[in-house]
């Protein structure tokens, strides 16, 4: 049964009106409805799976987050690109407090915790996932729950991330005010989201595979960005680009709109589309998936 929203998930508003058809090409081959909130321009699906019903439309092979085994060249890939960006997300981290305590939520496979481990970090992660859960478990024992409400009520950190976790998140508001409660006074959130305002998006249009639809519930801009920092208390620091992110989603776009071209096509295709977006970004806020840093207030 799917929950249809009356109200925009993240400024309440009831201006929202339909704004794309997109197909959810992973799984269902459903498509689903991109509702535009007029005031804070996120975009949400709507009509959209409860949380409940959600599940399946994650059980597949080419989920590379929740897989540790490498089944493709495109994962071999996909599994490079994402050491490189563990050692710049703890780099991150790092420049923002030096061997403080960290809160992942939605840690995946646990390679960012374990790699913030090493570096002095006290870690926990959070993992709805059972099979990310389990592999994850094997990399930090005891340091990994299911759910936010496990985190005992006191437990506060330096710095908490969601790294391509905030357009999955059913409770949106409930659950940013939760975490916010468990940053330290002065604490940092960070979050990476994929931007529909990019020069990717636009190129592919209902084909983005930053879409993700239903998998990805919200979308957001710099401006639906700003309206998460006032209606947070946060203050945004700085924004950071991803600069791989426009060729990985490029690649997997490049498979959604031309499915018959062959492997070598797909990927010059999608090498020049991704060159394409970063140059015409530019600074960041308007790249493919951006790092927003916002500080508690």
């Amino acid at each position: 049964m799917s929950e249809r929203l009356i109200k925009c998930p993240l400024c309440k508003s009831g201006n929202i009106l339909n704004h794309l058809l997109v197909k959810d090409h992973a799984v269902s081959k459903k498509e689903f409805t991109l509702c535009r909130c007029g005031d804070c321009e996120l975009l949400f699906t709507n009509p959209r799976p409860t949380e409940e019903e959600i599940g399946p439309y994650y059980d597949f092979k080419e989920y590379y987050s929740h897989e540790d085994q490498v089944r493709s060249f495109t994962q071999w890939l996909y599994q490079k690109i994402r050491k490189s960006s563990i050692q710049r997300k703890v780099g991150l981290i790092n420049g923002l407090v030096k061997n403080g305590s960290l809160l992942d939520y939605g840690c995946g496979t646990g390679e960012f915790l374990q790699e913030a481990k090493r570096q002095q970090w006290t870690v926990r992660g959070i993992e709805p996932s059972e099979k990310a859960r389990t592999q994850a478990i094997g990399k930090l024992t005891t340091e990994v729950l299911e759910t936010l409400a496990e985190v005992p009520e006191l437990e506060a950190y330096d710095v908490v991330t969601l790294f391509h976790v905030l357009e999955h998140i059913h409770s949106l508001r409930k659950t940013v005010k939760k975490i916010a409660s468990h940053l330290k006074s002065n604490g940092y959130l960070v979050i990476a989201v994929p931007n529909p305002e990019s020069a990717d998006a636009k190129h592919y249009s209902k084909d983005w595979a930053g879409y993700d639809v239903p998998r990805h519930l919200y979308h957001f801009s710099e401006k639906s960005m700003a309206t998460f920092q006032s209606e947070f208390g946060m203050e945004l620091v700085r924004i950071e680009p991803l600069f791989y992110d426009s060729y990985y989603v490029s690649l997997l776009s490049e498979g959604y709109k031309n499915p018959k071209a062959g492997m070598l096509t797909r990927y010059l295709n999608a090498f020049l589309e991704g060159y394409r977006s970063n140059q015409k970004a530019g600074k960041p806020g308007k790249y493919s998936s951006n790092i927003f840093i916002f500080k508690k207030k």
